[in-house]
């Protein structure tokens, strides 16, 4: 169990408003970034079908964060993705990638419209080129909440990114989506994975623009 301090409200007096400054390992991805070749592997009645995807990725800085002496320094993300020369969406999602220097810890959170949320997290170092987030069905600090009908007919078990930092200035990730899908014995694999390039720099987060 982590240690706490004993008081709980008092916030830092000489917070860093420059959040691309404080990033940590998630400072290679603040931007715009396009990804042409995703594939995506997904539950059918038929059996696991292969999709291949085009995402575009955009993750900009917020203004530092603070619960009382706790303080996190994120990106605000949004990722559409459709399908190889069609515009309707495939997959939309929105969130927050959040790292906590004085821990050391790397929070993903997500919400998508298909009636689903959910928060990974990780211990990672700061200058880290590969590092690992997962969420647990069950869990009140790295947990999957979904609607009624996606809790009982694909119920969320767990869930993995892995991101990794690449020598050209890309970054990957690999997800994978443990569900325990109903009529199905054993948990299906949903996986999802990408390179991203970039393509737009992010904008300094409000508190920086006032320097």
């Amino acid at each position: 169990m982590p240690t706490f301090p004993d008081d709980i409200y008092t916030e830092p007096s000489d917070l860093d408003g420059r959040t691309l400054s404080n990033l940590g390992p998630l400072r290679r991805m603040a931007g715009l970034w396009q990804g042409e070749k995703g594939v995506d592997v997904k539950p059918k009645a038929q059996g696991p079908k292969t999709q291949v995807y085009v995402e575009h990725y955009e993750l900009q800085p917020i203004d530092p964060q603070t619960n009382g002496p706790q303080v996190l320094y994120g990106l605000r993300y949004h990722t559409y993705i459709h399908k190889p020369g069609l515009t309707k969406m495939y997959h939309d999602q929105v969130g927050y990638w959040l790292w906590e220097p004085a821990t050391g810890t790397v929070m993903h959170t997500l919400a998508i419209p298909r009636g689903q949320v959910a928060m990974a997290s990780g211990q990672v170092k700061a200058d880290a080129d590969r590092f690992e987030l997962v969420a647990t069905r069950g869990s009140l600090v790295n947990g999957i909440v979904s609607n009624a009908f996606i809790e009982h007919a694909f119920t969320t078990l767990e869930w993995r990114i892995e991101v990794a930092f690449n020598a050209d200035g890309t970054w990957s990730y690999n997800q994978d989506t443990v569900m325990q899908i109903q009529g199905l014995a054993e948990p299906f694999h949903h996986t999802d994975r990408n390179t991203l390039t970039k393509i737009g720099e992010p904008a300094p987060n409000p508190l920086a623009m006032q320097d």
